[in-house]
């Protein structure tokens, strides 16, 4: 699946020797590759996921809050997955934190991003898009409950081999365990290894 907005990067507060230590690769200047998306490391302006680009927007566009730049930049080809230790494939999914989903489901349609599809779980729901091949995942209360902008929240990494991945990393991440997704396991990143986003490793889609 791919989309006319696509995902061409993702801004990170943390240091480079974070994402280092759990198995991924970073050149000298904070960029790590993940599949056709690149990380920029190191990049300051608070904790966790700081801002992104997406190719396909008009630029000014703005997105319920999300620090966002149109990005005129090609599509890259993807990184091969043994450029990393763990053996990272890809980006899987981006969360987005909101207290208004509605607020922001509208802001992100009116950018030329469609909805996929929505459901329930207890007291909250989610919303899925895309952003080029990876999956946008949308969550906010059922009913509004504040004011505030969006959030750039956590992202899921695919691997090629969880419980390797696992073994290596030891205690910074959780045992794998299954995930929403039929067929597919995940495994989260603890709170020790000092990553200031919500980070989880996950097993490839089901063909």
């Amino acid at each position: 699946m791919t989309a006319a907005v696509s995902l061409d990067e993702l801004l990170i507060a943390d240091p480079p020797a974070v994402w280092m230590a759990l198995g991924f690769a970073v050149d000298e200047s904070g960029a790590c590759a993940l599949g056709a998306v690149l990380l920029q490391l190191g990049a300051g302006g608070g904790e966790g996921i700081v801002g992104w680009a997406l190719r396909g927007l008009a630029p000014g566009t703005s997105l319920d809050g999300l620090p966002t730049v149109a990005s005129a930049a090609p599509d890259r080809d993807p990184a091969p997955a043994s450029a990393h230790a763990n053996r990272a494939v890809r980006i899987d999914h981006v969360v987005v934190a909101t207290p208004d989903l509605g607020r922001t489901l509208g802001a992100l349609v009116a950018a030329g991003l469609e909805i996929r599809r929505e459901r329930d779980f207890g007291a909250r729901r989610q919303a899925f898009l895309w952003v080029g091949d990876t999956i946008l995942e949308v969550v906010g209360p059922g009913r509004p409950s504040g004011e505030e902008p969006a959030r750039l929240w956590g992202l899921g990494v695919v691997v090629e081999d969880l419980d390797a991945t696992c073994a290596a990393l030891g205690g910074l991440v959780s045992e794998p365990r299954d995930a929403v997704q039929p067929g597919r396991r995940i495994a989260t990143v603890r709170p020790v290894a000092g990553v200031g986003t919500q980070l989880a490793f996950m097993t490839p889609h089901q063909r």
